[in-house]
């Protein structure tokens, strides 16, 4: 602890998380490098722990007057600890914690009288915050070929208050900590960029619309995992365009040349019965996994201590398993880990036995070097890369990177150096408390690729197992649609969701800018709210202009649109146009595609509380999802609808 004084004063309340933010960090930080540091922590660890063992061993007192008549205990037989008491931090240590935790359980017995059964707190915490120890000198070579580093960091911090329901009342007399304590303080690190909604335009100022390609579906996964935990999700996790792409679409397959098929649907507008609802769907070509091409793939894994829960790295092992059991002869894998440092772990293989084996022996332990990682994953994919096949990079992590670049704009900056490489990526995220998913979605969005959040192994078969084509195979990149609005018959219109896909105009011909991917048997949906000509709702104007007027062709068109998509191994891109016309009308009580579609953004817009929600209402979304929820074989649509049930009693309860 020499030169530590500082650091050594914050060890207690590192251990109990009554750190700020900035502290915690920074001692953290120092316990990566610091040894004495890391030993005296430990120590205190283990202090509670006996300390724990003492208060387990006692039955909990019942009355006042029964705590002051506790008899005194017979000594214990000497153990390992009498060796250590004689040392003077290590005494002091012990009278302080023993000191006040006997203050504060007198102080609890006197507010709360009798207890329930249940663990210690001490307890939890101690189990909670788990350490790994780097490999000592004179480990075996087979031992230490698998990463194990320091991990100080806890699995969870603590910040704010969050509501816990007490435990049932068991037998005996043994209390539950739990239930006499103020509410347990979880510290939610989770990221979520801010979302501002798009608002409406004139069609006679602003004719243009333009935004790339959305596939991501992690944003309904991650609101599943919210209403399934009892919770309504935060407003920024409500992506409406990744809810609505969760699902499958009665879209045609392609015929032509082109990879994919545009369909288009119009009908009023449930939420605001004197607007109309449009709907641009996109069906990319279905390929069998038989028929897919060989596939390159790099695993790159995050096996850091904020990896250490039962829903990130054991889920993520099984999520892998399932993918390897859909591998061919002429598939390669490398695994790739990053923890306090990078490294190979699986040259590139195709025997399945081999791949298991390395993910049966993956661990979690030590600090998140992202930047590394991705570097040695890109490195790896190139030294095997396959001509006319899949080459791709698969991350997966919880997006807490903390050593080395982490800021978004430099892992994003690390990315888009290998975006022309040929090489796609996929990010897979895992976890709960410190899930980083704007991170996420940026590298998925600037290295062409998808990403996918796994809150279950079910939701892991859909995207490595049923999904596999279209998570794996890109069929066209950097696919941009631009629609035009006819003001003859559009007032105004508001693109729902894609916020931070929208494009300016002008990039919809530019080869050069980036867009989205789309892949094999992938269905893209959007929805306009338009506003029609004559009605009295107000748009936002800029005003007159002096110098140009805008004259109205007579058309009897509602709006065109316009597609501009490569071919994965092309730099140059193709178009494809698609009018729609007034009478092209239906309605919604036909269920069908919009009918659907229209039901989740609807269910989107109540999570985020829009300010353009209008009349939505739950049973508005349920009865338009039942009569749209069609043959649903593997069941996700009445999973919904039960979600929007839940929700829905989720927010009665909240309100006052």
């Amino acid at each position: 602890m020499k030169n530590c004084k500082a650091f050594e004063k914050q060890l207690t309340g590192y251990l109990h998380a009554e750190l700020s933010e900035a502290d915690f960090q920074a001692l953290d930080k120092h316990l990566e490098t610091c040894a004495s540091c890391r030993a005296e922590l430990q120590l205190q660890r283990s202090t509670l722990h006996l300390l724990n063992e003492t208060l387990e061993a006692a039955p909990a007192p019942e009355r006042l007057e029964s705590w002051r008549k506790i008899p005194k205990r017979a000594p214990e037989r000497k153990s390992i600890w009498a060796d250590c008491w004689y040392a003077p931090r290590t005494r002091a240590v012990l009278i302080t914690a023993a000191a006040c935790s006997v203050f504060f359980v007198f102080s609890l017995v006197m507010i709360t009288g009798e207890g329930k059964d249940g663990e210690s707190l001490i307890d939890r915490e101690v189990t909670e915050h788990s350490i790994a120890f780097e490999a000592m000198p004179g480990t075996s070579k087979k031992t230490a070929s698998k990463p194990q580093v320091v991990s100080m960091r806890p699995k969870e911090d603590f910040h704010g208050f969050v509501a816990r329901e007490p435990a049932p009342a068991g037998e005996g007399n043994a209390r539950n900590w739990n239930s006499i304590l103020p509410s347990k303080r979880v510290f939610n690190a989770e990221q979520y960029d801010l979302i501002v909604e798009n608002a409406f335009k004139t069609a006679m100022e602003n004719p243009l619309s333009t935004f790339s390609i959305d596939v991501d579906r992690a944003a309904y996964a991650n609101v599943r995992r919210f209403l399934v935990s009892d919770q309504l999700p935060p407003p920024d996790a409500v992506r409406i365009e990744e809810m609505v792409n969760y699902f499958d679409y009665d879209y045609p397959q392609p015929k032509g040349d082109d990879p994919f098929v545009v369909s288009m649907e119009v009908a009023d507008c449930p939420w605001n019965s004197d607007n109309r609802l449009a709907l641009i769907g996109l069906q990319g070509l279905k390929v069998e996994t038989s028929d897919l091409p060989p596939n390159n793939l790099v695993f790159l894994l995050d096996v850091s201590g904020s990896m250490n829960d039962s829903d990130k790295l054991p889920l993520l092992k099984s999520a892998m398993r399932l993918l390897v059991d859909q591998m061919r002869p002429e598939d390669r894998v490398s695994i790739v880990v990053y923890s306090g440092a990078a490294g190979l772990v699986l040259e590139p293989t195709a025997d399945k036995g081999e791949i298991l084996e390395a993910i049966k022996h993956l661990d979690a332990g030590g600090s998140t070097a992202g930047g590394a990682g991705i570097e040695l994953a890109y490195k790896v994919a190139k030294q095997e890369f396959i001509k006319k096949g899949n080459n791709r990079v698969i991350i997966a992590t919880d997006g807490d990177f903390n050593v080395g670049p982490r800021s978004d704009g430099d892992l994003v900056r690390l990315i888009e150096k290998q975006r022309n490489s040929g090489i796609y990526l996929t990010v897979l995220g895992f976890g709960t408390g410190n899930y980083q998913d704007s991170k996420m979605e940026k590298l998925a969005d600037r290295g062409n690729g998808n990403y996918a959040y796994i809150d279950d192994i079910l939701e892991a078969k859909k995207v490595l197992v049923n999904e596999m084509g279209g998570t794996l195979l890109t069929i066209a990149k950097d696919v941009k649609i631009q629609v035009e609005f006819n003001p003859r018959h559009v007032k105004g219109y508001r693109l729902i969701g894609y916020e931070n896909r929208m494009l300016a105009n002008e990039d919809f011909s530019n080869d050069l800018n980036d867009a989205g991917e789309l892949g094999a048997g992938h269905t893209v949906t959007a929805l306009y709210e338009l506003i029609p000509a004559g009605s009295d709702m107000e748009v936002p104007t800029a005003g007159d202009l002096k110098y140009q007027k805008t004259k109205v062709i007579d058309s009897d068109e509602l709006m065109i649109v316009k597609l501009r998509y490569k071919m994965p191994d092309d730099d140059v891109s193709k178009l494809i146009t698609r009018a729609i016309a007034m009478n092209d009308f239906q309605s919604l009580e036909n269920g069908g595609n919009i009918g659907f579609a229209s039901a989740v953004a609807e269910f989107g817009m109540l999570l985020r509380g829009s300010e353009y929600k209008g009349t939505a209402s739950y049973e508005d979304i349920l009865r338009r999802a039942k009569a749209a929820k069609g043959s649903d074989d593997e069941g996700y649509r009445a999973e919904f609808i039960r979600l929007v049930e839940k929700a829905q009693l989720l927010e009665m309860n909240e309100a006052p």
